[in-house]
């Protein structure tokens, strides 16, 4: 499973024979206050940063038409955001899982953002376009 876009997150999650529900973390890019005159450089090149979780959503995918239109959304809300780190839960092939069900996993991404681990998410840019951290720039 390849997810490079926004656009192939969602055609994924179309094709799981289980229903799912997505949840969505956007994440601030700030530099720390303790950072080093080096981190202060690469910062200001792009680089580093901490992630700072801003607000949160879990959406039926029903709810999600395209990444302009869910980012149009987001931007109401009037929250700076640099990064959208999204996962799925699984439901069954006749059930979707609920908001409610979907609360402590959401709660449980907000956590290992604010860690440092968001391994297990797939992230995207501002643009929609899938990113890895630790190996390309924010």
């Amino acid at each position: 499973m390849n997810i490079s876009s926004f656009d192939d997150l969602l055609s994924v999650a179309r094709a799981q024979t289980q229903r799912q529900r997505l949840m969505f973390v956007f994440a601030a890019i700030e530099l720390p206050d303790d950072a080093s005159p080096a981190e202060r450089a690469g910062f200001t090149c792009g680089e580093g940063g901490a992630l700072v979780p801003q607000m949160c959503v879990d959406k039926s995918l029903d709810e999600v038409g395209s990444f302009q239109q869910f980012t149009d959304e987001a931007r109401e809300m009037g929250k700076e955001w640099g990064m959208l780190f999204a996962a799925a839960l699984s439901g069954s092939a006749d059930r979707e899982p609920t908001s409610e069900e979907a609360t402590k996993p959401l709660e449980n991404m907000i956590e290992a953002i604010r860690l440092g681990r968001p391994e297990n998410f797939a992230v995207f840019n501002r643009q929609g376009i899938a990113v890895r951290l630790g190996t390309e720039s924010l």
